[in-house]
């Protein structure tokens, strides 16, 4: 559909009349992250759920490398083009990485346009109080209070970026290398994101120009310190064994954030909820999405 004077890609499950509830994919990711039986659970708790490939992945427009025309703001406003193409005043919005932190930006510069927000394995600007740097194959410390579950060893993919995107079987390796990095013991196992990988690249016009666009877009202009300003009932998922987003961020999060709730997702990764632990966060969604 037409968003923004590009083309769209956009998806949804149950009915219109029914609250709606859009999902913000992390950077650099398509719609097809968002599981689909994790949508159809969500339509059939009475939702009407909407997802959509951002600008530069899946079937949306895409940009060579490097020739990239719209920043991280370009993608926030996408998100409510979106609602405005489907003509939804606001949404339940649910976002996962990068998706909630363009979450974050539409609650601040949008606000009529958002009923709720879920926000998952995400961060505010900058670096969290008295957090340090986390690997990717490291064990990660969590805050007290919370479940630590035990570190699947899985060795991350090499800094330096030689695959070649343009060859499926590379590509595809790849991609499910970096989910099992980033995972933890509940994340799927291989057939699964194999499957799911190709259908990814599949779907894709180039995904070496995604990721370096995506990379070099941004998230848009900060937006820690209006954080305050946000009224909508608020939720914080985070895993307790992301090695990406380390605990301080959604900690620092959940407390910008007036009345927000932090919500511990015990031996979850930095990666879109598996399914052993759908059934607490399809709980914590459909509750604040009555």
């Amino acid at each position: 559909m037409p968003v923004n004077g590009i083309h769209m890609c956009v998806e949804t499950f149950g009915e219109p009349i029914d609250p709606p509830l859009l999902l913000l994919a992390a950077d650099a990711s398509s719609m097809d992250w968002w599981d689909d039986e994790f949508c159809r659970r969500l339509a059939a708790g009475r939702r009407f759920v909407i997802r959509y490939d951002h600008r530069d992945t899946g079937r949306s427009t895409s940009y060579p490398a490097g020739a990239l025309a719209y920043s991280g703001a370009d993608l926030m406003c996408d998100a409510v083009g979106v609602l405005d193409a489907l003509r939804v005043p606001a949404a339940h919005l649910v976002g996962f990485s990068l998706g909630g932190a363009l979450a974050q930006r539409i609650a601040v510069h949008h606000p009529s346009r958002v009923l709720s927000l879920t926000l998952m394995s995400t961060s505010v600007d900058g670096e969290a109080p008295g957090d340090a740097p986390l690997t990717l194959g490291g064990p990660v410390a969590v805050s007290a209070g919370t479940v630590t579950a035990g570190v699947r060893t899985v060795e991350a993919p090499p800094a330096t970026d030689e695959t070649d995107w343009s060859n499926r079987r590379s590509a595809v390796a790849r991609m499910v290398d970096e989910v099992r990095a980033r995972g933890g013991p509940f994340t799927p196992e291989e057939p699964h994101l194999r499957r799911l990988a190709e259908r990814v690249f599949d779907r894709s016009a180039d995904l070496a120009a995604t990721r370096l666009n995506h990379r070099l877009a941004g998230y848009g202009p900060p937006v820690r310190d209006l954080l305050g300003g946000i009224d909508t009932p608020t939720v914080v998922l985070h895993g307790t064994l992301d090695r990406q987003i380390a605990p301080g961020h959604p900690q620092a999060l959940a407390r910008c954030i007036p009345g927000a709730r932090l919500v511990w997702l015990d031996g979850v990764g930095h990666e879109p909820p598996p399914r052993a632990v759908w059934a607490q966060v399809l709980t914590e969604i459909l509750a604040l999405a009555a």
